[in-house]
Order: structure tokens, then C-alpha cells, then sequence
């Protein structure tokens, strides 16, 4: 049994969410909030966010015991990009990316044997 949860549309760029699902993925999702509090970046909080959400779907769909879930499964997708234009010098222009992600988290207990 897996409860999972999506967080779309973050204004993080994916290249900086993704170290620190790096640093919880494979863990108990106690380990990985404990984790997450003290890691000094911005991506720590909304993915803490995600994972609680996560916790909370298995918890109440699937009845499942909150302090056995791990997290089975953790991604960062691409989403989709705003683009904006900032003035320079001679009547040029340069494009800012804005970048967005997209954070799949699936938590579940883990299996015996």
C-alpha cells in the first residue's frame, strides 16, 4: 500500500530541489522531517510539506501506521518556465528564467522478506 503526494508548480528551480530530496530519499518519514528542519535551504520546507501531506493521505485512505512509513519514492520534475525580460544596456534585453518544479512524493511501509 502507497499514499503519495504532488506539490506542482513550486517557483524552485528542479537543480536546487534536487540535492535535498537527495538527502531523505529511502527514509522513515520521522528520519526525514528531522532532517529536513535543519537543512538551511529554502527547498527543505516545501518539501517537508509534501511529505507530511503524504504521511497524512496514508494515514487516513489506507490506515496505515505513521511512524512505519518510509519514503519509497521521491522525484523532481520540471515544470514549466516563465519567462521574463530584463532591460540592459543599448537597447538590448535578456531573458529571465523563472523555473518551476514539480515534487512527487510516495511514502508506504516497508516490506518484509
Amino acid at each position: 500500500m502507497e499514499a503519495k503526494a504532488i506539490a506542482r508548480y513550486v517557483r524552485i528551480s528542479p537543480r536546487k530541489v534536487r540535492p535535498v530530496v537527495d538527502l531523505v530519499r529511502g527514509k522513515k518519514v520521522q528520519d526525514a522531517l528531522a532532517i529536513l528542519r535543519f537543512t538551511p535551504k529554502r527547498a527543505s520546507t516545501v518539501i517537508s510539506k509534501v511529505v507530511k501531506s503524504a504521511a497524512a493521505n496514508a494515514e487516513h485512505n489506507f490506515q496505515l501506521d505513521r511512524d512505519e512509513l518510509i519514503i519509497t519514492g521521491i522525484c523532481v520534475d520540471q515544470g514549466p518556465t516563465f519567462k521574463r525580460y530584463q532591460p540592459r544596456a543599448m537597447g538590448r534585453a535578456d531573458i529571465l528564467r523563472k523555473r518551476t518544479s514539480h515534487i512527487t512524493v510516495t511514502v508506504g511501509e516497508k516490506k518484509e522478506g
